[in-house]
């Protein structure tokens, strides 16, 4: 607690880097993700390649994604952007099957009963495919959440700054105060980015809370 006290502002400033790192990649890799699990849930000869491709991809070490990219884009290797680009590559790859699986769980009598019913194929997305969808996507969500967060960290190895910071500074001035500070600030981060996304989803999802609610007057009756 001395050291945290006595650099309070330092650990603030590289939490916040940290979620300005981990935020753009955990929204870009569910605007991606998304489409390609819906395209292979409904397209299985495209988009199942897309999902191989993106397990290939998972499967790179995360140290030669970092030096790959600013090959490929052109962005500098110490940079906030190699990082950010490298995170949402790695949660689109963890999010894409969960995606497929998500729609692909929607039952198709329920879309049927909406076309036919006169709703437009957008319509149907956005009113039947994603509200039912919605509870696995937000489990694939808060994994690739908690991961990114996670993944953060390897970024000190390369100079971007973040609570991975902490654990590069802390091994080589030997401050164990400071390794396990930037252990446990990631671990609290992962889980308050984690409660905040569960919440998201329970309010995004209210019929499932009165299902529930109903579900518990019926016993007590």
């Amino acid at each position: 607690m001395t050291w945290v006290s006595s650099n309070l502002d330092q650990l603030l400033a590289l939490a916040l880097n940290h979620v300005a790192l981990a935020l753009p990649a955990i929204i870009v890799a569910v605007v991606v993700a998304v489409p390609i699990g819906l395209l292979a849930s409904r397209k299985p000869i495209i988009g199942r390649p897309l999902l191989s491709a993106a397990t290939v991809l998972y499967a790179v070490p995360a140290l030669p994604m970092l030096i790959v990219i600013p090959l490929i884009f052109g962005t500098p290797l110490r940079s906030n952007a190699t990082m950010v680009i490298a995170l949402s590559v790695y949660g689109v790859a963890l999010l894409v099957r969960t995606a497929e699986d998500a729609f692909t769980s929607v039952d198709p009598e329920v879309r049927d009963a909406a076309i036919a019913m006169g709703e437009s194929p957008r319509s149907v997305f956005w009113r039947v495919d994603l509200p039912l969808a919605l509870p696995v996507l937000i489990s694939g969500i808060r994994v690739v959440a908690v991961s990114t967060i996670a993944l953060v960290t390897i970024g000190a190895l390369i100079g971007v700054s973040g609570l991975g910071t902490l654990l590069t500074d802390g091994f080589q001035r030997g401050i164990m105060a400071e390794v396990v500070t930037g252990v446990v600030a990631t671990m609290l981060l992962a889980v308050i980015v984690d409660g905040l996304i569960l919440g998201l989803g329970r309010l995004l999802t209210p019929w499932r809370r009165n299902r529930r609610t109903s579900g518990v007057g019926s016993e007590e009756r």
